[in-house]
C-alpha cells in the first residue's frame, strides 16, 4: 500500500526499530526493495535522487507507485535531498508521498524559511516532509561535503529547527558520510548524540550515508574485474544501537549500486557471450534483494508490517 513517510516511521520512532529507504534508478531496483520488502513483511521507503528523477522521471515513478500500490506491506516513495522548494512542488505532482528539502548548506535562519515553505505546500497535499540539519561529509550525485566543511548537529538548535518549520522527521549529522568511503577502519558514530537529540525530539530522527558497504560484496567487486579503494561503511552495531535512540529511517543508496554491479560482472564473466538483459539484471536484482533483506533484519524492521 502506498502510504505517507508518517505513516512508515511514527510507529518506528515508537517502536524502537529502524526503516530502511532505499534509493532506486529502474524497474529491478525497485523490485528487489519492495519484494523483499514484502517477503519480511517490512514496511520500507523506495526513495528517488533528483538524478533519478532527471534518468527515470515520471516512467520510474510510476513503475515505484504501482509496486506501492499494490504491495501489502506499507511503501513510500520518497524525494531524497530535494534541492529548492520548486524541485519538492515537482516531486509532489509527481505523487511522491514524502518530501525532503535539503537545505542545510545554507545558515540556520534561512534553513529554516526553505524548509518552511516546503512543509506548507507538503502538508496542504497531505504529505510529509523530512529536512536536514548540519552536513555530511562525502559525495552522493550533486551532494559533495569537504570533510572541513562537515559538521554535526547541534541537538538544541535541531529543537529550534523543527518548532519553527514543523517537518515531520529531521537528517541529523552523526558522523556518517555519503558514498563508499566513509573513512578508515570503522567509522566513528557519534552516539551520544543521538541519544541526546532523541531525548529533546519526538519527532523520528533520519540517518543519511548509511550503507554498511559489505566487505563480501566488495571482494565479490574486485574478483569480478572491479576497482574500487579501501571501501568502508556504517557498521551494524552502531544502526541497532542508533535505532534504539530514535533514528527510524536510515537511507541506503551505496550497498544497492555495489550489488547490482556484482550481479551483473559476475554474470558477464560466467558467460562473455550473454546478451539477454533478463539474464544479466536479474542477478543483479537477486544480489540486491540479498543485502537489502540484511539490512531490514539489522533494523529490526522485519515482521512489522
Amino acid at each position: 500500500m502506498l502510504v505517507t513517510g508518517n505513516d512508515i516511521l511514527v510507529p518506528a520512532r515508537a517502536g524502537k526499530y529502524g526503516v530502511g529507504s532505499f534509493n532506486t534508478n529502474n524497474m529491478e531496483i525497485t523490485q528487489a526493495i519492495i519484494h523483499t520488502a514484502e517477503k519480511l513483511r517490512s514496511p520500507v521507503m523506495v526513495q528517488m535522487s533528483e538524478g533519478a528523477i532527471k534518468y527515470g522521471g515520471q516512467d520510474l515513478a510510476n513503475i515505484v507507485i504501482d509496486l506501492a500500490q499494490r504491495a501489502t506491506v506499507p511503501v513510500a516513495l520518497h524525494l531524497d535531498h530535494g534541492s529548492s522548494y520548486e524541485s519538492a512542488l515537482k516531486a509532489i505532482k509527481m505523487g511522491f508521498t514524502s518530501i525532503m528539502i535539503d537545505a542545510s548548506h545554507h545558515g540556520f535562519d534561512e534553513n529554516v524559511h526553505e524548509t518552511k515553505r516546503v512543509v506548507e505546500a507538503a502538508h496542504a497535499m497531505g504529505i510529509s516532509v523530512e529536512a536536514e540539519l548540519g552536513r555530511l561529509g562525502g559525495i552522493e550525485e550533486h551532494i559533495v561535503v569537504d570533510e572541513k566543511d562537515a559538521f554535526l548537529t547541534d541537538p538544541e538548535e535541531a529543537v529550534q529547527f523543527v518548532e519553527q518549520t514543523g517537518t515531520d522527521y529531521l537528517a541529523i549529522a552523526i558522523g556518517t558520510s555519503h558514498g563508499a568511503f566513509k573513512g578508515k577502519g570503522r567509522p566513528y558514530i557519534d552516539q551520544a548524540r543521538i541519544v541526546k537529540i532523541g531525548e529533546l525530539l519526538g519527532v523520528p530522527l533520519v540517518a543519511h550515508g548509511s550503507s554498511g558497504v559489505p566487505q563480501e560484496i566488495v571482494e565479490r567487486f574486485r574478483a569480478a574485474g572491479g576497482q574500487i579503494g579501501d571501501a568502508a561503511g556504517i557498521a551494524d552495531d552502531d544502526l541497532k544501537e542508533a535505532c534504539q535512540h530514535g533514528i527510524a529511517k536510515v537511507n541506503v543508496d551505496t550497498d544497492l549500486r555495489l550489488a547490482s554491479t556484482v550481479g551483473i560482472r559476475e554474470a558477464l564473466a560466467a558467460n562473455p557471450k550473454e546478451f539477454d538483459p533478463r539474464k544479466i539484471f536479474g542477478p543483479a536484482r537477486d544480489v540486491m534483494a540479498q543485502v537489502i533483506e540484511h539490512k531490514m533484519r539489522v533494523l529490526g524492521s522485519v515482521g512489522k508490517a
